[in-house]
């Protein structure tokens, strides 16, 4: 599979990529990063929020290569897709989405299933995909930072 092929199947559409779009993704991913190193918050919320960062990052990086995913499995589908965008390693992927997933049941259906453990290992992997699309934008679409 491919991103073209993703855009055969209804995935995801075209669009120009915008610089400003990139940016403000990036200040919402940073804005994520930095509220879960917040003291006094629950670990389901430090996860939710260091998710929250890696999944607009995704969209960033989906976004620099020329295309939107679509509303159904969105979050998946972000995820997924930097495989194709930053080559990002199936161990990566894997371990994000297992995150989400991980997300969905403390957000949507019970409070106080995140360890510190589970917390922190979020925001490490949130820190080092932002670091890595960084590097990624700069080697490959200069124009959009």
């Amino acid at each position: 599979m491919s991103l073209s092929d993703w855009l055969e199947q209804g995935w995801l559409v075209k669009r120009r990529p915008d610089r400003r779009e990139i940016r403000e993704l990036l200040g919402i991913a940073d804005r994520g990063i930095n509220d879960a190193q917040a003291k006094g918050i629950s670990t389901d919320t430090r996860l939710i929020l260091a998710y929250n960062a890696a999944l607009q990052l995704a969209i960033a990086a989906l976004a620099a290569t020329g295309y939107r995913v679509l509303h159904e499995a969105h979050h998946y589908r972000a995820i997924q897709s930097l495989a194709f965008t930053i080559n990002a390693s199936a161990d990566l992927v894997d371990q994000l989405d297992s995150f989400r997933k991980k997300r969905n049941i403390s957000d949507y259906e019970r409070a106080g299933t995140v360890s510190e453990h589970e917390a922190e290992e979020m925001l490490i992997c949130a820190k080092a995909l932002r670091e890595t699309v960084i590097v990624w934008l700069k080697t490959n679409h200069t124009e959009l930072v």
